[in-house]
C-alpha cells in the first residue's frame, strides 16, 4: 500500500471556533492507482490533499506514506518527504516566468542536490515523457496554457516521485487542451504512476478509475470513479 491514511482528523482554530476540516477519514491507495478526490468547496478535499501532499499534518490519526509513517514528522521531515516522494501539478502551474522550461523542470532537483549534468539529461526525459522537448528553451509566457501545464507535470516527474498530486488540473484551462492533460494522465497510469487528482469537476472524477467523495470531512462515496461522479 502506498497511501494508507487511518482515522485522519485535522482541526483548526478560527477565532473562537474549532473548524472540524476532516473528520475520521480513513483512505487506502495502492501504487499505481489513479484516484480521484471530489467534493464541492468545504468538504475538506483541499485539507486532505494537503495532508497526503506532507503540506499539513493531522490533528490525529495516522498517515503511513510509501512505508514510513509521516503522522507527526516536523517541518524538515516532511519537506524531505515532499522532494522525495511527490511530485505536485497545481491549477495555476506555479512555474518560475524568467526560468525556460527546462530550468523550471529541473528545480526540484536542484533542491536534491543532484549533479548539474544527471539534471538536465532527468530534465529532458521528463520533458520528452509530455512531449515538449521542442520547446525545453522557452519561458513560460511563450507558451500555451496546455504547454505550461505539460512543464508543471514534466517537474513533477522529473524526480521519479512514488505519487503524483495534482490539484484541479484542468481547471485553468479550455475543455480541449483539458482533454490533452487528461489524455496524458492516462498515459502516465498505464505506464504505472500513482496519480491522485483533487477536483470539484464530475468529469474529470468520472474519467478516473477511482472516485473518493468527501462531503463535511467525511467520506461519503469510494468506488468507480464514473458511478462516485454521478452520487
Amino acid at each position: 500500500m502506498l497511501i494508507q491514511l487511518t482515522d485522519i482528523h485535522r482541526t483548526y482554530q478560527v477565532g473562537q471556533e474549532k473548524v472540524h476540516a476532516l473528520q475520521g477519514v480513513s483512505i487506502g491507495i495502492e501504487k499505481g492507482e489513479w484516484v480521484a478526490i471530489i467534493g464541492q468547496s468545504g468538504s475538506g478535499k483541499s485539507t486532505l490533499m494537503n495532508v497526503i501532499g506532507c503540506l499539513d499534518t493531522p490533528t490525529s490519526g495516522r498517515y503511513m506514506l510509501n512505508g514510513k509513517d509521516v503522522s507527526h514528522m516536523v517541518d524538515d521531515e516532511l519537506a524531505d518527504i515532499r522532494n522525495r516522494e511527490i511530485g505536485f501539478i497545481f491549477q495555476n502551474f506555479q512555474l518560475l516566468p524568467r526560468e525556460t522550461a527546462l530550468a523550471n523542470v529541473e528545480l526540484p532537483l536542484v533542491y536534491r542536490g543532484v549533479g548539474a549534468k544527471e539534471r538536465r539529461a532527468k530534465a529532458i526525459e521528463a520533458l520528452k515523457a509530455v512531449r515538449l522537448e521542442e520547446r525545453m528553451s522557452h519561458k513560460p509566457n511563450e507558451l500555451s496554457g496546455g504547454q505550461r501545464q505539460r512543464v508543471a507535470i514534466a517537474r513533477a516527474l522529473a524526480g521519479e516521485p512514488s505519487l503524483l498530486l495534482a490539484d484541479e488540473p484542468t481547471g485553468n484551462l479550455d475543455s480541449a487542451t483539458g482533454e490533452e492533460i487528461v489524455k496524458l494522465f492516462e498515459t502516465l497510469h498505464g505506464q504505472g504512476h500513482t496519480l491522485v487528482l483533487v477536483t470539484h469537476e464530475p468529469k474529470l472524477a468520472a474519467r478516473c478509475p477511482r472516485a473518493v467523495r468527501l462531503s463535511d470531512g467525511h467520506v461519503v462515496a469510494d468506488g468507480p470513479g464514473a458511478q462516485v461522479a454521478r452520487a
